[in-house]
């Protein structure tokens, strides 16, 4: 199978050695997405500030990718600090409704971010 590494000027792309996101037949693997502007830049913000940022680049991500956020199949989230969690499952059933994707969620991570999501999602048009 054919290995793609979609993305337009929109993306977020980061100064750091990986692709935004890496394409292989109908599966769309999308790396860790943080709360960072177009350049890849940290933007240091409220922890719902940083969740929001960093799942409005994913969904960037997907797009690019010919995906959308309900294609989303699985999701690893890393939440800085333990007392975030709660606030965390809030804003994510904002984004991700019922039945939701396979989920991990890790804390007590991070260095200079509070939040960060990677995800796994197929094609728009091959999942119906």
């Amino acid at each position: 199978m054919k290995i793609e590494y979609p993305g337009d000027p929109d993306t977020p792309r980061s100064h750091l050695p990986f692709s935004p996101a890496t394409r292989v037949g109908n599966l769309i693997f999308v790396s860790g997405q943080a709360s960072v502007d177009a350049t890849g830049k940290i933007v240091s913000d409220s922890f719902e500030g940083e969740v929001r940022r960093s799942i409005e680049n994913l969904r960037k991500v997907l797009e690019s990718a010919g995906s959308d956020l309900a294609h989303v199949v699985q999701t690893r989230n890393y939440v800085r600090d333990d007392s975030d969690v709660a606030e965390f499952n809030r804003i994510y059933t904002e984004y991700f409704q019922a039945p939701y994707p396979a989920r991990t969620t890790l804390t007590r991570c991070l260095g200079g971010l509070l939040y960060e999501i990677d995800c796994i999602a197929v094609l728009k048009d091959t999942a119906d």
